[in-house]
């Protein structure tokens, strides 16, 4: 049966996972986005869209009846709304799944309890809790809000006793929880799928680069040993049995400087640092996760070229309409998701650098050292 896709949000991942759709007739008639910004991406490569916050109830209302599968490609759908339309389309993941996950308190909680490795943890009601948790963890120490936070934005490393205060109150009054400080070798991370049917599978282990708590650039597969791909494999597998959530989802992961493998935070679906698949490998994490969705077989995840992943960011100095970016290379893809506006730090587009010539990571990050400069972010 042919079915209509809802998805909440309608940014880079929502546009990429329209295009995928459109490689899918047989399986999707329509793709129909929930998003707040006029003319977002999504809508700009032929998606439906209805423009309202993520979680405006009567939106995701009109989204269920509009729709017979609903995903997401951001994590700040109202879970329990979600939850009460399931009569009117199927959801995937499942509120439940989003519930946990959209609150990292929770979501920590959830893991540690299946005995999935993670950063010690407290949860933070008042600033005595807070004071008693440093006491515990020692200084630096991250203070993270539970809920609606990524790339970085909702954490505050807290280095030194003089920070206490006022990383308490940057806050605002949200609920918080405290993390212990993980002086980490890498980050890395697994695009992981699982179908209706409970069938998994991974992609390899990537390595990933932050820049002001961004992500930059992604290596694929990752340059660490055959016991940390193992380790991280084991976890991401383990992980994905308990969720039971259909879909896409990234587990994002620290390398310790004792060689072991710790859970940092999971998102519910298609992921910045899965853009490699898109020419890495037989199937993209788009397509992956409209036949997770769907119950259809998981296609191969194998890791066909060693692939680079660099994002494209706004000029942090600078906001405002930007010069068009257009180049060719035979084993460079450029990937440009049509915002007009660059705002400081903005992800605008990303390339992926193949190694289709066998190519090693060494010489794709030279190649990628030589070719930054014509994707800067520049004004008209």
């Amino acid at each position: 049966m042919v079915k209509i896709l809802g998805i909440i949000g309608g940014g880079q991942l929502g546009m990429m996972l329209t295009e995928a759709a459109k490689t899918m007739p047989e399986h999707i008639s329509k793709v129909i986005v929930l998003d707040p910004n006029q003319n977002c991406s999504a809508s700009l490569v032929g998606a439906e869209q209805i423009i309202a916050d993520f979680k405006d109830r009567d939106a995701i209302i009109e989204l269920s009846k509009k729709a017979d599968i609903i995903t997401y490609e951001i994590e700040s759908g109202d879970s329990d709304v979600l939850k009460s339309v399931e009569n009117n389309s199927q959801i995937s993941p499942s509120p439940e799944t989003l519930k946990i996950i959209q609150d990292k308190l929770l979501q920590k909680q959830f893991l540690s309890e299946n005995n999935i490795p993670v950063p010690e943890f407290i949860k933070i009601d008042n600033f005595n809790e807070l004071k008693s948790g440093l006491e515990k963890f020692g200084f630096p120490a991250l203070l993270k809000a539970r809920r609606d936070a990524y790339d970085g934005k909702g954490n505050y490393k807290i280095d030194s006793e003089k920070d206490v205060q006022k990383a308490y109150e940057y806050f605002k009054g949200k609920p918080l929880l405290l993390e212990k400080f993980i002086p980490f070798e890498m980050e890395v991370s697994v695009i992981a799928a699982r179908n209706t049917k409970g069938q998994i599978k991974s992609y390899p282990l990537v390595e990933n680069i932050h820049e002001k708590n961004i992500l930059r650039q992604t290596i694929a597969p990752a340059r660490v040993s055959k016991q940390i791909i193992s380790e991280a494999d084991q976890i991401a597998e383990k992980t994905m049995s308990v969720l039971k959530g259909a879909g896409i989802f990234g587990i994002e992961m620290f390398v310790t400087k004792e060689g072991h493998i710790l859970i940092n935070e999971i998102a519910p679906r298609v992921h910045n640092s899965g853009h490699h698949t898109m020419q890495s490998g037989k199937t993209s994490q788009f397509e992956q996760h409209l036949r997770a969705i769907l119950g259809l077989e998981l296609e191969n995840t194998e890791l066909t070229y060693n692939t680079i992943m660099y994002n494209i960011l706004g000029n942090p100095d600078f906001e405002g309409e930007y010069k068009k970016i257009d180049f060719i290379e035979k084993n460079i893809f450029l990937k440009m998701y049509e915002k007009k506006i660059s705002k400081p730090l903005r992800k605008l587009g990303h390339l992926n650098i193949v190694g289709t010539d066998n190519q090693t990571i060494d010489e794709l990050l030279n190649e990628l050292s030589q070719i930054k400069h014509k994707v800067e972010i520049k004004s008209i």
